[in-house]
């Protein structure tokens, strides 16, 4: 009866862990505002991203409105000319970081607080605000003429219906947090029901070693299944390919580890049952 309870312990346990263990990494990566800065800043380096960002940027500026025509002409092709350069600043990066900031307050907010510019059905919006605040002053100092950057400058790059999705991720993944403790603690009943010990760690050791296949499958899966819809805005799809490759990448970090601790776990329970066997037959 022991054995049994420490069985379904130690399933329960896993089980628990499969749904945990994606549901922290999507909750500290992609829900919290610092992962998903540390995650996303590398897409700033992308030339051909830079590129199309910062002349999404540098277009924003209107300088019709707020320049007479003759010097609104002059300023036109030092406009053409900081969409090629806005990236090469030395305060770009922080722009970039003050950027994804804040399009994740934006994308993560309550819907009923998005100002009306931004689509509610959306699935990521850009706030490149800060990109168009560096292009203006950078165009500033050059022409001598002071232009106003906007306070706020969307560029819509996700896919319409697909707000339901983040609200779902920004409800449940923190409940990871809960599962993880419940798998803990059904490892630990395990243990101590357990007529045999080593069994109950090389069976937690074999289970991390399945579940870190599985999620690899699962993260594959579904980079496949990201990666196979167009958007229609080349932007958008560009950030998708890059995003997704990073979240891959950071989330296969996440299965290695699982894998070593599942390998060393097994391999513990192997060594326990090897050193104790001789023990008990004495």
């Amino acid at each position: 009866m022991r054995s049994f309870l420490a069985a379904l312990a130690v399933i329960l346990g896993l089980l628990l862990s499969a749904a945990a263990v994606p549901a922290i990494w999507v909750d500290r990566n992609i829900v919290q505002e610092d992962g998903f800065v540390a995650l996303a800043a590398p897409l700033g380096k992308d030339p051909d991203f830079q590129k199309r960002l910062a002349t999404a940027a540098v277009s924003s500026i209107d300088t019709g409105g707020t320049l007479p025509p003759q010097v609104a002409a002059l300023v036109r092709p030092v406009l053409e000319k900081a969409a090629t350069s806005l990236t090469g600043l030395p305060e770009y990066p922080a722009a970039w970081e003050e950027t994804l900031r804040k399009s994740h307050r934006l994308n993560f907010a309550d819907p009923a607080s998005l100002p009306p510019e931004a689509e509610s059905g959306t699935s990521l919006t850009l706030d490149v605000a800060p990109l168009v605040a560096l292009a203006a002053k950078q165009i500033s100092s050059q022409v001598g003429v002071p232009l106003e950057a906007p306070g706020q400058t969307l560029v819509n790059i996700g896919q319409t219906n697909q707000r339901q999705l983040i609200d779902r991720v920004s409800a449940y993944s923190p409940l990871g947090y809960s599962l993880a403790v419940g798998a803990g603690v059904a490892f630990l009943l395990a243990l101590v029901t357990a007529r045999r010990r080593w069994k109950v760690l090389a069976g937690i050791g074999v289970g991390a070693l399945a579940l870190s296949g599985l999620w690899t499958l699962a993260s594959r899966s579904a980079a496949d299944a990201v990666m196979g819809t167009a958007s229609g805005n080349e932007m958008a799809d560009l950030f998708k390919r890059e995003f997704v490759a990073a979240s891959a990448a950071g989330f296969a970090s996440w299965t290695l580890a699982a894998a070593i601790v599942g390998a060393a776990l097994a391999a513990a329970g192997v060594l326990a049952r090897v050193v104790g066997g001789p023990a008990r037959r004495r």
